[in-house]
Parts: C-alpha cells; sequence; structure tokens
C-alpha cells in the first residue's frame, strides 16, 4: 500500500505522537503550527495556533481530551483537543525541549533548555490545582546542571520521568521529591530521543553516537544495541511484534553535500532480540527527525527534515514493504 504523505508544515517535522486508539496523529515542528491528522487517510483534522517560535514537542492524555505543546518561544501550552482551543500558557525563560502528559493525564512534566544564562529545569504541574497554572508556579522544579535535557518520557505508573541528556546520561527523576532515583551512561554522545514501549516496561533510546539502545524501564538495566552508520534522530518499539524502527541520517547542514542515496534517509527496521537490521523504507528526501508506531502496530509514520510525515501501512507478520520513492 502507498504511504500517506501529510503535507501541512513548512520546515521541519520536530516531532510526531498518536494518540492511545491511534485513530489521531499529532505533528509538530519548526514553524509554530502542530497540527492533528486522522491517521486512517491523512486528512488534517486541524490545527493549534498560537505559538510564536519552533515547536519542539508535543503529547496527548489517555483520553484525548488535552494536548500539550512546547516551543521555543519560550512556553508551553495546553490545548482542548477537539476544539483547539487554547486552555493554558506555561511561560518559562528559556525554549521548552520536551513534554509529556503522564499516566493518569493529571501531571504534565516539561524540560526547558539551558541557554540565554538560564539552566535547564525539569517543571511538574498538578493540573488539579488550577492554583499551579494561574501563578505558572510548578509543585516541582528540578535543576539540571551538568548537561540539559534533550528527551524525556514518563516511566511506569507516573513515578518518574525518565530523561536523556546531552552527555549521553539517561537519569531517572521522582515526580515526587525530584531525586535522582537511577542514572547510567551507556551512550557517549547525545540523547536525541526517548520512546517507551506500549506497557511502560522498556524505552529506547536514540543517540548521535549512531547507535540505538532498548533499556528496562525500572531499572535501567541495558538490553539490546541497534549500531547504524549514520546518527540516529528517533527510535520506537513495536507494539506487538519484537522489532524497532530507527530514523537517522546525518546532520543538517551536512545533507546538502551528498547525493539521497548515499545520505541514508531511509527508516530501519531491526529485529529487537537478535539485534539484526531486517528491512528499510525509503521515501524522505532529508534525515528522519522521528519515528511513531500505530498503536495496532500495523503501520508506522516518519517525520523527516523535509517537512513532510509519511503514514506507511504494512503486514507485520510478512513485511513485505512497499519499497517506493
Amino acid at each position: 500500500m502507498k504511504p500517506i504523505l501529510l503535507q501541512g508544515h513548512e520546515r521541519s517535522i520536530t516531532q510526531i505522537k498518536y494518540n492511545r486508539e491511534g485513530d489521531l496523529l499529532f505533528t509538530v515542528a519548526k514553524d509554530t503550527v502542530a497540527n492533528v491528522w486522522y491517521s486512517v487517510n491523512g486528512e488534517r483534522l486541524g490545527t493549534y495556533n498560537g505559538h510564536t517560535g519552533a515547536v519542539w514537542c508535543v503529547d496527548c492524555d489517555w483520553d484525548t481530551k488535552n494536548v500539550l505543546t512546547g516551543s521555543a518561544d519560550n512556553s508551553c501550552r495546553l490545548w482542548d483537543c477537539e476544539t483547539g482551543k487554547q486552555l493554558a500558557m506555561l511561560n518559562t525563560s528559556s525554549a521548552v525541549r520536551t513534554c509529556g502528559f503522564d499516566f493518569s493525564g493529571n501531571i504534565i512534566m516539561f524540560s526547558t533548555d539551558k541557554q540565554m544564562g538560564y539552566q535547564c529545569f525539569l517543571n511538574y504541574f498538578d493540573l488539579r490545582d488550577p492554583q499551579q497554572i494561574e501563578d505558572n508556579q510548578p509543585y516541582l522544579t528540578v535543576p539540571c546542571a551538568e548537561s540539559k535535557i534533550t528527551s524525556a518520557v514518563w516511566g511506569p505508573l507516573g513515578e518518574f520521568v525518565i530523561a536523556g541528556h546531552e552527555n549521553g546520561e539517561i537519569n531517572q527523576f521522582s515526580a515526587k521529591s525530584g531525586e535522582v532515583l537511577k542514572k547510567v551512561k551507556e551512550h557517549s554522545k547525545q540523547i536525541n530521543d526517548i520512546q517507551s514501549s506500549v506497557d511502560l516496561t522498556m524505552v529506547i533510546t536514540a543517540s548521535k553516537d549512531c547507535s540505538s539502545k532498548l533499556f528496562d524501564s525500572t531499572t535501567l538495566d541495558h538490553i539490546k544495541s541497534f549500531k547504524t552508520e549514520r546518527p540516529v534522530n528517533s527510535a520506537a518499539i513495536s507494539p506487538i511484534m519484537d522489532h524497532v524502527v530507527m530514523g537517522g541520517g546525518q546532520e543538517a547542514m551536512e545533507v546538502t553535500t551528498t547525493s539521497t542515496r548515499i545520505g541514508k534517509f531511509e527508516a530501519r527496521f531491526f529485529h529487537a532480540a537478535y539485534e539484526e537490521e531486517f528491512g528499510r523504507v525509503k521515501g524522505h528526501f532529508g534525515p528522519i527527525n522521528c519515528v511513531a508506531f500505530h498503536p495496532d502496530g500495523k503501520s508506522y509514520s516518519s517525520g523527516g527534515e523535509d517537512g513532510y510525515t509519511r503514514i506507511h501501512y504494512f503486514d507485520p507478520q510478512y513485511f513485505d514493504f512497499e519499497l517506493e520513492a
């Protein structure tokens, strides 16, 4: 089946997210707009307008009521998913790099960049307390002095946040006390992306050191490694098979000097247990910035530096990909 091409952004895609049922796909890019699409046919449902800078991250709660976006305009915004109305705006002193709802949808976390003299902070807000939102006062703020957070996801049961850092470290930050519960350093360079498995027992990292690694969410034990020859920008775990998909390519600034063939702009499929690559899917005219599996495992999406999001359908039983350009 031909992939569905979503053309709703003028600049490169920064993150894509499915909601829990998988009927909606949220995309954000460096062009200030957050889009939501029907994943079944690629029709655009609407946009969330309000940001004035590149939007770095997006998340949706479990019942698809609210959407959270974080942007380089120094704000994290909460939207009504159905109407596109802005419900809350949390101002920060630097760009918001990652954001996420916890398991219950009641608590949000977001991290800010280390820039303009401000250090990196991880902030926790409880949406059940309107005073926190009104006063822009998180119930917990964790400073990250050593190295800034580049990607983060909630751990199981909303007890902690698993964060990947610029120096390759992974930390667990408690959502109650803010202390570092566990710390590991398996990557030698920046972690570009962290995504959790469907049951939240494992997380997969994607790093600039050309590898992607699988970890246990609670203990942070390193389970598997998947190596490529290019920096990995994003990786996702299949919800139904022992497969992972990885997207990458070289740095954006080096792209112009190489042809698309050499650029390695394919999405790569690895077997999660054997650590072997078994498939590649072409498509993007530039590095892939983010990948995500549909919750039913029968399709995946990739968002690229070229500003397009592609939804690929396949039969995971046989993996007869439509390998078209």
